[in-house]
């Protein structure tokens, strides 16, 4: 096998299957990307055995095959040399491997080709298509949710619901849940599946910003297919909980404030918060918001007013300041709104504005009062 190519297309494409990469690799192959040439198309594959990475390029190709080459290796060499054209290929008809630029030659040993894990793709799943824009956002704006307690493996991942014309992205660990939910969608299916992280920050690292992703799935794995790339994962086999039980649905109250101002009086105030709480103490009353912290155990206390917009009953709910401010961020509004029920049912944080077909919903949920 040998090939030429621009040493900095062949980076960028080796650095879209370079995420699935393992430095410490249940089999040593999985160490290498895997390169097959037939005529003038590069085949570029990765894998860790869970998720696999294929994608393709134009080569100028002079001899057809396959290596199997150290992923490593071969990311640093082109890292550290300028853009130019280099040849890649067999020497000596065995496993050695020759890198040809303007500078030099380095020669390596590859891997048996062979030897490589190819995962076979399974023809009976359901398919629809989806804008690669909205799912990078969707994935962006839950995974920080999503639980790290392996004893519920389920919530390890993010919920994705195709339900016809919408789909749905859940992600919770119990103290916060993020819902998104998209409309103006074309398919027969009603189905649900769950992402795993790995697979989540694979797609986010590589998703165009435009374009199309056909996403198909079965009980065990999911494809998304863009472009030149294919994104191959294992599912997490469980059942998701059931993530509406939780979600108030007659809230009448309702506190509207500015995003950035509340975010920087919760970081503020936490700073006095009880260290294994970091509970802030928020009290409600029309067109008032008073926040305040005490750490007992040190006799540190604060308190600050901010302006808002609050109709309902008066309130005092006490909140997770780390994870209130996480939430926030994750708004892109100027101004947030709060929906709240009674002071011991979870709180509902949404945009002040929405785009059309999109509903961004995240809930947090209570820390009883210790003062």
């Amino acid at each position: 096998m040998k090939f030429e190519v621009s040493s900095s297309e062949l980076l960028k494409n080796l650095n879209i299957a370079a995420g699935v990469v393992s430095p410490s690799p249940v089999l040593p192959i999985t160490e290498d990307f895997l390169l097959e040439l037939k005529k003038n198309d590069l085949t570029i594959r990765a894998t860790n055995v869970e998720n696999t990475v294929i994608t393709k390029m134009q080569v100028n190709g002079i001899e057809k095959g396959s290596i199997a080459i150290s992923a490593k290796i071969i990311l640093e060499t082109l890292k550290a040399l300028p853009d130019q054209p280099i040849t890649i290929g067999h020497i000596d008809d065995g496993k050695g491997i020759e890198i040809i630029s303007s500078y030099g030659k380095y020669h390596l040993v590859g891997d048996n080709p062979e030897d490589f894990p190819i995962i076979n793709e399974d023809d009976e799943m359901q398919t629809f298509t989806f804008e690669c824009e909205k799912l990078s956002t969707a994935l962006t704006k839950t995974i920080f949710a999503v639980s790290n307690d392996e004893m519920r493996i389920a919530m390890t991942g993010v919920y994705m619901q195709i339900d016809y014309n919408k789909v749905i992205f859940v992600a919770t660990d119990a103290h916060k849940l993020v819902k998104y939910t998209f409309g103006s969608l074309n398919t027969e299916i009603s189905d649900s599946i769950i992402l795993s992280k790995k697979l989540i920050s694979l797609l986010k690292s590589s998703l165009p910003g435009v374009g199309t992703v056909d996403i198909s799935f079965n009980r065990k794995n999911a494809i998304f297919k863009f472009g030149d790339t294919k994104i191959i994962s294992k599912l997490i086999e469980a059942k998701y909980p059931d993530y509406n039980a939780v979600i108030p649905v007659d809230n009448p109250n309702e506190l509207v404030a500015n995003k950035k101002d509340l975010q920087s009086s919760l970081r503020r105030i936490g700073i006095y918060a009880n260290k294994s709480t970091s509970q802030v103490i928020l009290n409600m009353s029309e067109n008032s918001l008073t926040l305040s912290a005490q750490d007992l155990d040190f006799s540190n206390e604060a308190t600050e007013q901010l302006t808002c917009r609050y109709t309902g009953e008066p309130m005092t709910m006490g909140f997770n300041s780390k994870i209130f401010v996480e939430l926030l961020s994750n708004i892109d509004t100027e101004e947030t709104v709060m929906n709240l029920s009674v002071p011991t049912r979870a709180g509902i944080l949404l945009p002040a504005e929405q785009e059309k077909d999109e509903n961004l919903m995240m809930l947090i949920m209570p820390v009883l009062s210790s003062y």
